[in-house]
């Protein structure tokens, strides 16, 4: 699987932060995206499972609305976060390097 998105966003948070505390929040990226893998996973078998009845399919198809609208409250999230005013970024002294 590839994790572009994760070192992105680790990326980001170590550059953001002091040099002393890039372990924590390298750990914390990592465990937000995990936890929430397992817990979408979790979500979308269960709704699946609760609709299904012997020869039938209706529970994945709300399975992949409760999906959408997962995906849909995400893209909002985003555009809000693109939208909101930005102050001036104060960097953690430490010099990027990937």
């Amino acid at each position: 699987m590839r994790e572009e998105h994760v070192d992105d966003a680790v990326t980001t948070a170590l550059s953001l932060g002091e040099a002393e505390k890039s372990g924590l929040a390298s750990g914390v990226v990592k465990t937000c995206h995990e936890v929430g893998g397992s817990i979408g996973v979790a979500v979308v078998s269960t709704v699946a499972a609760a609709g299904i009845a012997p020869g039938t399919v209706p529970g994945f198809a709300h399975a992949f609305t409760v999906t959408a609208a997962a995906a849909a409250a995400a893209v909002s999230a985003a555009l809000c976060l693109l939208v909101v005013p930005r102050g001036r970024l104060e960097m953690g002294g430490v010099p990027h390097a990937r």
